[in-house]
Protein backbone atom coordinates (compact mmCIF):
# COMPACT_ATOMS: atom_id res chain seq x y z
CA UNK A 1 0.00 0.00 0.00
CA UNK A 2 1.23 3.50 -0.75
CA UNK A 3 2.02 5.96 2.05
CA UNK A 4 -0.82 8.10 0.70
CA UNK A 5 -3.29 5.26 1.27
CA UNK A 6 -1.92 4.66 4.77
CA UNK A 7 -2.41 8.26 5.85
CA UNK A 8 -5.60 9.16 4.01
CA UNK A 9 -7.97 6.48 5.22
CA UNK A 10 -8.59 8.28 8.54
CA UNK A 11 -9.14 11.76 7.14
CA UNK A 12 -12.54 11.84 5.43
CA UNK A 13 -16.18 11.35 6.33
CA UNK A 14 -16.31 7.61 5.80
CA UNK A 15 -13.01 7.14 7.60
CA UNK A 16 -14.36 8.83 10.72
CA UNK A 17 -17.49 6.70 10.57
CA UNK A 18 -15.43 3.52 10.23
CA UNK A 19 -13.38 4.55 13.27
CA UNK A 20 -16.51 5.08 15.36
CA UNK A 21 -17.94 1.58 14.95
CA UNK A 22 -16.88 -0.10 18.22
CA UNK A 23 -18.33 2.79 20.21
CA UNK A 24 -21.61 2.58 18.30
CA UNK A 25 -21.80 -1.16 19.01
CA UNK A 26 -21.51 -0.42 22.71
CA UNK A 27 -24.33 2.13 22.44
CA UNK A 28 -26.51 -0.47 20.74
CA UNK A 29 -25.86 -2.92 23.56
CA UNK A 30 -26.85 -0.27 26.11
CA UNK A 31 -30.23 0.45 24.52
CA UNK A 32 -31.19 -3.11 23.58
CA UNK A 33 -33.13 -3.78 26.77
CA UNK A 34 -35.17 -0.60 26.27
CA UNK A 35 -36.10 -1.42 22.67
CA UNK A 36 -36.60 -5.18 22.98
CA UNK A 37 -40.38 -4.81 22.80
CA UNK A 38 -39.96 -3.04 19.45
CA UNK A 39 -38.10 -5.97 17.93
CA UNK A 40 -39.70 -9.14 16.51
CA UNK A 41 -41.06 -11.69 18.96
CA UNK A 42 -39.08 -14.88 19.28
CA UNK A 43 -40.60 -18.12 18.05
CA UNK A 44 -42.58 -16.99 15.02
CA UNK A 45 -41.74 -17.03 11.31
CA UNK A 46 -39.71 -13.95 10.45
CA UNK A 47 -38.82 -12.27 7.17
CA UNK A 48 -36.14 -9.56 7.02
CA UNK A 49 -36.20 -7.15 4.09
CA UNK A 50 -33.92 -4.40 2.86
CA UNK A 51 -32.06 -3.08 -0.18
CA UNK A 52 -28.34 -3.10 -0.86
CA UNK A 53 -26.36 -3.12 2.37
CA UNK A 54 -29.54 -3.44 4.43
CA UNK A 55 -30.51 -6.57 2.48
CA UNK A 56 -27.15 -8.17 3.17
CA UNK A 57 -27.41 -7.25 6.85
CA UNK A 58 -30.87 -8.81 6.70
CA UNK A 59 -29.38 -12.05 5.41
CA UNK A 60 -27.06 -12.15 8.42
CA UNK A 61 -29.87 -11.25 10.83
CA UNK A 62 -32.19 -13.94 9.47
CA UNK A 63 -29.52 -16.60 9.78
CA UNK A 64 -28.53 -15.50 13.29
CA UNK A 65 -32.18 -15.41 14.36
CA UNK A 66 -32.99 -18.90 13.15
CA UNK A 67 -29.73 -20.47 14.33
CA UNK A 68 -30.45 -19.08 17.81
CA UNK A 69 -33.67 -21.10 17.84
CA UNK A 70 -36.11 -18.23 17.49
CA UNK A 71 -38.07 -19.50 14.50
CA UNK A 72 -37.83 -19.92 10.74
CA UNK A 73 -36.34 -16.83 9.17
CA UNK A 74 -35.86 -15.66 5.59
CA UNK A 75 -34.23 -12.63 4.03
CA UNK A 76 -35.41 -10.92 0.85
CA UNK A 77 -34.41 -7.97 -1.24
CA UNK A 78 -37.43 -5.80 -0.58
CA UNK A 79 -38.36 -5.75 -4.27
CA UNK A 80 -38.49 -9.57 -4.22
CA UNK A 81 -40.67 -10.04 -1.14
CA UNK A 82 -43.25 -12.58 -2.41
CA UNK A 83 -46.93 -11.76 -2.20
CA UNK A 84 -49.01 -14.25 -0.29
CA UNK A 85 -46.28 -15.86 1.79
CA UNK A 86 -47.26 -15.77 5.46
CA UNK A 87 -44.96 -14.55 8.20
CA UNK A 88 -45.68 -13.72 11.82
CA UNK A 89 -43.35 -10.77 11.58
CA UNK A 90 -41.47 -8.75 8.96
CA UNK A 91 -38.45 -6.67 9.91
CA UNK A 92 -37.52 -3.87 7.52
CA UNK A 93 -33.99 -2.41 7.65
CA UNK A 94 -33.49 0.97 6.01
CA UNK A 95 -30.91 3.58 7.00
CA UNK A 96 -32.75 6.47 5.39
CA UNK A 97 -36.28 5.14 5.89
CA UNK A 98 -37.22 6.46 2.46
CA UNK A 99 -36.32 3.59 0.11
CA UNK A 100 -39.26 2.97 -2.19
CA UNK A 101 -38.99 -0.82 -2.44
CA UNK A 102 -38.92 -1.23 1.35
CA UNK A 103 -41.94 1.02 1.81
CA UNK A 104 -43.90 -0.78 -0.90
CA UNK A 105 -43.08 -4.20 0.54
CA UNK A 106 -44.41 -3.15 3.95
CA UNK A 107 -47.55 -1.71 2.40
CA UNK A 108 -48.33 -4.95 0.55
CA UNK A 109 -48.17 -7.26 3.57
CA UNK A 110 -51.31 -8.94 4.96
CA UNK A 111 -52.94 -6.80 7.64
CA UNK A 112 -52.34 -9.39 10.37
CA UNK A 113 -48.55 -9.40 9.87
CA UNK A 114 -46.61 -7.64 12.62
CA UNK A 115 -44.12 -5.22 11.12
CA UNK A 116 -40.93 -3.75 12.54
CA UNK A 117 -38.37 -1.29 11.23
CA UNK A 118 -34.79 -0.38 12.11
CA UNK A 119 -33.44 2.86 10.68
CA UNK A 120 -31.09 5.73 11.36
CA UNK A 121 -33.79 8.42 11.23
CA UNK A 122 -36.73 8.49 13.64
CA UNK A 123 -39.68 9.74 11.61
CA UNK A 124 -39.68 8.42 8.04
CA UNK A 125 -42.11 6.78 5.61
CA UNK A 126 -40.72 3.34 6.49
CA UNK A 127 -40.93 3.81 10.26
CA UNK A 128 -44.46 5.18 9.91
CA UNK A 129 -45.48 2.19 7.79
CA UNK A 130 -44.23 -0.29 10.41
CA UNK A 131 -46.10 -1.14 13.60
CA UNK A 132 -43.02 -0.40 15.71
CA UNK A 133 -39.54 0.90 14.99
CA UNK A 134 -36.09 1.37 16.46
CA UNK A 135 -34.07 4.43 15.51
CA UNK A 136 -30.29 4.19 15.66
CA UNK A 137 -29.71 7.89 15.10
CA UNK A 138 -26.32 7.67 16.82
CA UNK A 139 -25.22 5.39 13.96
CA UNK A 140 -26.42 7.56 11.07
CA UNK A 141 -23.88 8.48 8.43
CA UNK A 142 -22.96 11.31 6.11
CA UNK A 143 -21.17 9.03 3.66
CA UNK A 144 -23.30 7.44 0.97
CA UNK A 145 -21.45 4.16 1.49
CA UNK A 146 -22.76 2.47 4.62
CA UNK A 147 -20.38 1.18 7.27
CA UNK A 148 -21.29 1.88 10.90
CA UNK A 149 -25.07 1.77 10.48
CA UNK A 150 -24.85 -1.74 9.06
CA UNK A 151 -22.62 -3.11 11.79
CA UNK A 152 -24.58 -1.31 14.52
CA UNK A 153 -27.79 -3.00 13.35
CA UNK A 154 -25.95 -6.30 13.62
CA UNK A 155 -24.67 -5.37 17.07
CA UNK A 156 -28.20 -4.52 18.21
CA UNK A 157 -29.63 -7.83 17.03
CA UNK A 158 -26.69 -9.81 18.35
CA UNK A 159 -27.03 -8.11 21.74
CA UNK A 160 -30.74 -8.93 21.67
CA UNK A 161 -29.79 -12.58 21.06
CA UNK A 162 -27.34 -12.60 23.97
CA UNK A 163 -23.94 -11.99 22.34
CA UNK A 164 -21.28 -10.21 24.42
CA UNK A 165 -20.89 -6.96 22.48
CA UNK A 166 -18.14 -5.57 24.69
CA UNK A 167 -15.80 -8.35 23.59
CA UNK A 168 -16.64 -7.65 19.94
CA UNK A 169 -16.10 -3.91 20.45
CA UNK A 170 -12.62 -4.52 21.84
CA UNK A 171 -11.85 -6.79 18.89
CA UNK A 172 -13.20 -4.07 16.59
CA UNK A 173 -10.83 -1.53 18.11
CA UNK A 174 -7.95 -3.85 17.36
CA UNK A 175 -9.19 -4.23 13.76
CA UNK A 176 -9.00 -0.45 13.40
CA UNK A 177 -5.28 -0.41 14.19
CA UNK A 178 -4.14 -3.78 12.83
CA UNK A 179 -2.14 -3.66 9.59
CA UNK A 180 -4.13 -4.40 6.47
CA UNK A 181 -3.41 -8.01 5.53
CA UNK A 182 -1.79 -7.35 2.16
CA UNK A 183 -0.90 -4.72 -0.41
CA UNK A 184 -4.34 -4.64 -2.02
CA UNK A 185 -3.01 -2.71 -4.99
CA UNK A 186 -1.41 -5.95 -6.21
CA UNK A 187 -4.86 -7.47 -6.87
CA UNK A 188 -7.59 -6.74 -9.39
CA UNK A 189 -10.09 -9.43 -8.35
CA UNK A 190 -11.52 -9.88 -4.85
CA UNK A 191 -13.62 -12.83 -3.67
CA UNK A 192 -15.27 -12.98 -0.24
CA UNK A 193 -16.41 -16.30 1.19
CA UNK A 194 -18.57 -17.03 4.22
CA UNK A 195 -20.79 -19.67 5.76
CA UNK A 196 -24.04 -19.38 7.72
CA UNK A 197 -24.71 -15.81 8.80
CA UNK A 198 -21.33 -14.79 7.36
CA UNK A 199 -22.70 -15.26 3.83
CA UNK A 200 -24.50 -11.96 4.30
CA UNK A 201 -21.30 -10.39 5.61
CA UNK A 202 -19.39 -11.70 2.58
CA UNK A 203 -21.98 -10.16 0.28
CA UNK A 204 -21.68 -6.85 2.12
CA UNK A 205 -17.87 -6.98 2.02
CA UNK A 206 -17.89 -7.42 -1.75
CA UNK A 207 -20.37 -4.56 -2.10
CA UNK A 208 -18.07 -2.26 -0.12
CA UNK A 209 -15.19 -2.80 -2.55
CA UNK A 210 -17.50 -2.28 -5.54
CA UNK A 211 -19.03 0.90 -4.13
CA UNK A 212 -15.98 2.57 -2.59
CA UNK A 213 -13.22 1.43 -4.94
CA UNK A 214 -15.00 0.37 -8.16
CA UNK A 215 -13.32 -3.00 -7.71
CA UNK A 216 -14.16 -6.34 -9.33
CA UNK A 217 -15.47 -8.12 -6.26
CA UNK A 218 -17.59 -11.22 -5.76
CA UNK A 219 -19.05 -13.16 -2.84
CA UNK A 220 -20.25 -16.72 -2.34
CA UNK A 221 -21.23 -19.25 0.28
CA UNK A 222 -17.88 -20.90 0.81
CA UNK A 223 -18.77 -24.33 -0.59
CA UNK A 224 -20.09 -22.72 -3.79
CA UNK A 225 -16.69 -21.32 -4.72
CA UNK A 226 -15.60 -24.56 -6.37
CA UNK A 227 -18.86 -24.80 -8.33
CA UNK A 228 -17.83 -22.38 -11.06
CA UNK A 229 -16.37 -19.19 -9.52
CA UNK A 230 -12.93 -20.76 -9.09
CA UNK A 231 -12.62 -20.87 -12.88
CA UNK A 232 -11.70 -17.16 -13.06
CA UNK A 233 -9.14 -17.34 -10.25
CA UNK A 234 -5.69 -16.02 -11.14
CA UNK A 235 -2.51 -14.80 -9.43
CA UNK A 236 -4.16 -11.37 -9.06
CA UNK A 237 -7.15 -12.81 -7.19
CA UNK A 238 -7.49 -12.23 -3.45
CA UNK A 239 -9.79 -14.68 -1.66
CA UNK A 240 -10.89 -13.32 1.73
CA UNK A 241 -12.54 -15.62 4.28
CA UNK A 242 -15.18 -14.15 6.59
CA UNK A 243 -15.35 -16.19 9.79
CA UNK A 244 -14.67 -19.91 9.90
CA UNK A 245 -14.74 -21.49 6.44
CA UNK A 246 -13.86 -24.94 5.15
CA UNK A 247 -10.05 -24.93 4.83
CA UNK A 248 -10.13 -27.29 1.86
CA UNK A 249 -11.85 -24.57 -0.18
CA UNK A 250 -9.10 -22.12 0.70
CA UNK A 251 -6.56 -24.77 -0.28
CA UNK A 252 -8.31 -25.06 -3.66
CA UNK A 253 -8.13 -21.28 -4.07
CA UNK A 254 -4.41 -21.31 -3.32
CA UNK A 255 -3.80 -24.14 -5.78
CA UNK A 256 -5.67 -22.13 -8.43
CA UNK A 257 -3.23 -19.24 -7.93
CA UNK A 258 -5.13 -16.97 -5.52
CA UNK A 259 -3.77 -15.31 -2.40
CA UNK A 260 -5.88 -16.15 0.66
CA UNK A 261 -6.70 -14.02 3.73
CA UNK A 262 -8.04 -16.06 6.64
CA UNK A 263 -7.79 -14.31 10.01
CA UNK A 264 -10.42 -16.30 11.88
CA UNK A 265 -11.90 -13.09 13.34
CA UNK A 266 -15.58 -12.71 14.03
CA UNK A 267 -17.16 -11.81 10.65
CA UNK A 268 -18.59 -8.49 11.90
CA UNK A 269 -15.18 -7.51 13.25
CA UNK A 270 -13.45 -8.62 10.05
CA UNK A 271 -15.85 -6.39 8.11
CA UNK A 272 -14.22 -3.39 9.82
CA UNK A 273 -10.93 -4.42 8.24
CA UNK A 274 -12.68 -4.78 4.88
CA UNK A 275 -14.04 -1.23 5.29
CA UNK A 276 -10.50 0.04 5.80
CA UNK A 277 -9.27 -1.96 2.83
CA UNK A 278 -12.00 -0.57 0.57
CA UNK A 279 -11.15 3.00 1.53
CA UNK A 280 -7.41 2.48 1.06
CA UNK A 281 -7.96 0.94 -2.36
CA UNK A 282 -10.29 3.80 -3.33
CA UNK A 283 -7.68 6.40 -2.42
CA UNK A 284 -5.03 4.49 -4.35
CA UNK A 285 -7.32 4.66 -7.40
CA UNK A 286 -8.01 8.37 -6.91
CA UNK A 287 -11.65 7.84 -5.90
CA UNK A 288 -13.78 9.38 -3.16
CA UNK A 289 -14.95 6.39 -1.08
CA UNK A 290 -17.65 8.41 0.67
CA UNK A 291 -19.43 9.35 -2.56
CA UNK A 292 -19.25 6.74 -5.31
CA UNK A 293 -20.37 7.31 -8.86
CA UNK A 294 -24.07 6.90 -9.66
CA UNK A 295 -25.14 6.40 -6.02
CA UNK A 296 -27.32 8.43 -3.68
CA UNK A 297 -28.18 7.97 -0.01
CA UNK A 298 -31.53 6.45 -0.89
CA UNK A 299 -33.38 5.16 -3.95
CA UNK A 300 -36.73 6.94 -4.16
CA UNK A 301 -38.77 5.98 -7.22
CA UNK A 302 -41.54 7.96 -8.97
CA UNK A 303 -44.95 7.90 -7.27
CA UNK A 304 -46.70 6.54 -10.37
CA UNK A 305 -44.63 3.37 -10.31
CA UNK A 306 -46.46 0.17 -9.42
CA UNK A 307 -44.94 -2.73 -7.52
CA UNK A 308 -44.68 -5.93 -9.53
CA UNK A 309 -46.56 -8.82 -7.95
CA UNK A 310 -44.28 -11.50 -6.56
CA UNK A 311 -45.82 -14.96 -6.39
CA UNK A 312 -44.44 -17.34 -3.75
CA UNK A 313 -44.61 -20.14 -6.31
CA UNK A 314 -42.20 -18.64 -8.85
CA UNK A 315 -38.91 -20.36 -9.58
CA UNK A 316 -36.99 -17.49 -8.02
CA UNK A 317 -38.70 -17.87 -4.65
CA UNK A 318 -38.43 -21.62 -4.64
CA UNK A 319 -34.67 -21.21 -4.29
CA UNK A 320 -33.23 -21.38 -0.75
CA UNK A 321 -33.66 -18.00 0.90
CA UNK A 322 -32.19 -18.72 4.32
CA UNK A 323 -28.62 -17.55 4.77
Amino acid sequence: MTEYARTMWRMGTIEQEIDSQPGRWREAAVIVADVADRLPARGGRLAVIGCGTSYYVGQAVASLWESAGHGESDAFAASEMPDGRRYDGVLAISRSGTTTEVLEALQHLPAQTSTFAIGAVADTPVTRAADTSVSLEFADEEAIVQTRFATTVLALIRAHLGTDIETLAREGEHALTAPLPLDLCAFDHFVFLGSGWAVGIANEAALKLREAASAWSESYPVMEYRHGPISVTSPTTLVWALGNVDPTVLDSATQAGATVVDSGRDPMVELVLVHRAAVALAHHRGLDPSRPRHLNRSVVLPHDRRRTSRSPTTAATKAPLNY
